[in-house]
């Protein structure tokens, strides 16, 4: 049975009852009491008359007497009827009202419209656990891309928002606790469309009950957990969850690439923005004399990052006991005389790292003050406060939650680029500035789209009878399919066969089934290739120059053709 039938029904046990005795006894009152027909004679109602009358006057509807007029004694008993009747059913619609506004029960039919909602989708969905500033950062990112994602919260105000975002595809969201496994089931977690999981709640204990679900229910699905401790990591290694995300350490060693190899972090940057932005800025911050005030979890990570790269690190901190240790010097980092304690006049950079924005802010204004020549990181905690760091304008604005964000994308939407990323790691920074040019000059000074095509039947049905063969090169997916003289603006990244991994494979490598192909370029351009290899008149095209229309795809691409 329905839970929220059943919980209802339960609920309303009483007012059922009361309604039931109230009509039994007014429908039996006018069966036993005698009334007269047109000639007088005693007659008694039937009980379906007896029942029809009760019920349009308990109704307050009033059609009047039947089957005719009443006598005294009846009129006596309907008047007692109608208050009798009348007052079972105020008391019952009060039941009613009462339930309806029960969170409990409330809860109850918005799990049922949830697990009805994830149940219909028949496209590919994400679920995203915790809609805070990572999650509703994410679920952005994803609705802007037409990817669907199924939201599941423990905080109903964060709910709310979710249900109130604006967002142009219908979000399914729950108030729920995440570490129950059955929550999991019913966000979808065993939902053949579900194409991946992210634990992005502030509990690290949480995101772990999350990917010990996810590994254990269904190992193969992709999960990303975020994760600000140590000892947490290595409990989610233990059960093989493959991205495990610390916004702040990985801030700091970003922040290291940025001072070591600025090409290399650029090339980061661009491959994990939000796609069609302008391109970023490059990033290229001073070695020497640092600043920083907060030694939290972000401020430690991003000290270890610095002191890294060769930097000398002052740390500014309220914290009394983190002063024993002669590392860190106690004081607010609003006190420029603190500020001038930790060497601000002959820094090179100011990290204003702490959890408060307002404090990171007046950090800012108060060194520039003393050093208007600073480079400046500062920390935005919350993503109402945008309008004002754009007007402090810092050198880099950090948000922990866009690099959680960035992150997830760059994993789930093209798998091959954490790989890519990794291995060209240790190219050095001249390598990573010569691809830059690469994707600057195909982009239009956009952020890239990164994706990656799988050489099967799935993903690519109208290459995979000649990929057998070994007949098609890389370059057939490169030509435009309306203009098969021109390229398209793509740029292949990286080749895997086999699970080995090949850096910027040239256009004449052979495809083989089961590869991947790892691309970057404009979103328009995906949207073309997608045709070459999943329409084989296209294809046909692409290859030979001949047109032989047929299907709505090489419609379409004729058509664009001609125009």
């Amino acid at each position: 049975m329905n839970s929220a039938l059943f919980l209802a029904l339960r609920r309303m046990r009483a007012p059922l009852i009361v309604l039931i005795g109230a009509y039994a006894i007014a429908v039996l009152g006018m069966v036993l009491i005698p009334g007269q027909d047109g000639e007088g004679m005693p007659v008694r109602m039937s009980f379906f008359h007896a029942f029809y009358f009760i019920s349009y006057t308990a109704t307050t509807i009033g059609f009047g007497e039947v089957p005719y007029p009443f006598t005294n004694a009846q009129r006596l008993w309907v008047t007692f009827s109608m208050y009798l009747t009348v007052i079972s059913w105020f008391y019952a619609l009060g039941k009613i009202l009462q339930i309806m506004q029960d969170p409990s029960f409330q809860q109850v039919l918005a799990s049922g419209r949830f697990r009805r909602s994830v149940a219909g989708l028949r496209e590919p969905f994400l679920i995203v656990c915790g809609y805070g500033e990572t999650g509703s950062e994410l679920v952005e990112a994803f609705d802007h891309r037409g990817v669907r994602t199924v939201v599941v919260d423990i905080n109903a105000a964060r709910v709310s928002e979710a249900n109130l975002a604006g967002l142009h595809l219908d979000v399914p969201a729950l108030v729920a606790d995440v570490r129950l496994p059955d929550t999991l089931v019913m966000a979808g977690l065993e939902h053949p469309k579900c194409f991946g999981i992210v634990a992005l709640t502030n509990d690290d204990d949480a995101n772990l009950a999350v990917a010990a679900a996810a590994r254990l229910l269904r190992p193969s699905l992709p999960v990303v957990c975020r994760c600000e401790s140590e000892e947490t990591a290595r409990r989610m290694t233990a059960f093989g969850v493959p991205h495990i995300i610390d916004p702040f350490a990985l801030f700091g060693a970003h922040l290291a690439t940025a001072l070591r190899k600025p090409g290399h972090f650029l090339l980061h940057e661009w491959l994990t923005a939000a796609p069609d932005e302008l391109l970023p800025e490059p990033l290229f911050p001073p070695a020497g004399h640092w600043v920083l005030c907060g030694f939290g979890r972000f401020g430690s990570r991003v000290a270890r990052g610095l002191e890294q790269a060769g930097n000398q690190v002052a740390i500014i901190d309220s914290d009394p006991a983190l002063a024993t240790s002669g590392k860190v010097l106690c004081g607010h980092g609003t006190d420029r005389g603190v500020l001038e304690q930790a060497g601000i006049g002959r820094a090179v950079g100011l990290i204003a790292g702490t959890a408060d924005d307002v404090i990171n802010l007046s950090i800012l204004q108060i060194a520039r003050q003393v050093n208007p020549e600073l480079f400046v990181v500062a920390r935005r905690n919350q993503r109402a406060n945008g309008l004002l760091f754009d007007a402090a304008r810092p050198s880099v604005t950090v948000q922990p939650a866009m690099v959680v964000v960035h992150e997830c994308l760059a994993y789930l939407m093209a798998p091959l680029l954490g790989r890519f990323l990794a291995a060209v790691a240790d190219r050095p920074n001249e390598w990573a500035n010569e691809l830059i040019a690469r994707i600057a000059a195909i982009t239009e000074e956009r952020v890239p789209e990164s994706w990656s095509v799988t050489m099967d039947d799935a993903e690519a049905p109208a290459l995979a009878p000649s990929l057998a063969a070994g007949e098609e090169p890389l370059a057939i997916l490169l030509v435009d399919p309306q203009r098969r003289h021109e390229r398209l603006p793509v740029l292949p990244l990286a080749l895997e066969r086999d699970g080995a991994l090949q850096i910027l494979p040239p256009p004449e490598t052979l495809l083989a089934p089961g590869d991947r192909v790892l691309f970057c370029g404009r979103g328009r351009a995906r949207r073309k290739q997608y045709l070459t290899v999943s329409d084989a008149n296209v294809l046909r095209y692409v290859t030979t120059g001949r047109d032989v229309p047929g299907g709505w795809i090489w419609d379409r691409v004729a058509t664009a053709r001609e125009a």
